[in-house]
């Protein structure tokens, strides 16, 4: 999945924000995890979820992918339920074309 693919007309105002800024992150590791996450989650997330959500959003993109991939410690601030479902998304990041294949010519 490179985009988004839910459309957003039967959400309120505060979920179509959140959920258009998980797909627009700056780095595209983080759009795959987080809109994929909100994709799928956006409209079940409760109050307290999505306030949780906007907190994590807050963070650097470049932290926030070594926390999902594990390369580097969650910090307790960022630990909890929502985090590590974000966390168990795993986008394919293998390239489109294979050039291990190609022959040079």
């Amino acid at each position: 999945m490179t985009g988004l693919v839910r459309s957003s007309s039967d959400l309120d105002p505060r979920r179509r924000r959140i959920l258009f800024r998980c797909w627009h992150r700056g780095i595209r590791e983080m759009d795959l995890v987080l809109g994929q996450f909100a994709e799928a989650e956006i409209a079940t997330l409760n109050d307290a979820d999505l306030d949780e959500l906007e907190r994590i959003m807050e963070e650097e993109d470049n932290d926030l992918v070594k926390w999902v991939t594990g390369a580097q410690e969650t910090p307790d601030h960022i630990k909890g339920p929502l985090f590590t479902r974000i966390a168990a998304i795993r986008p394919d990041f293998s390239p489109v074309h294979d050039y291990s294949t190609v022959v040079d010519q």
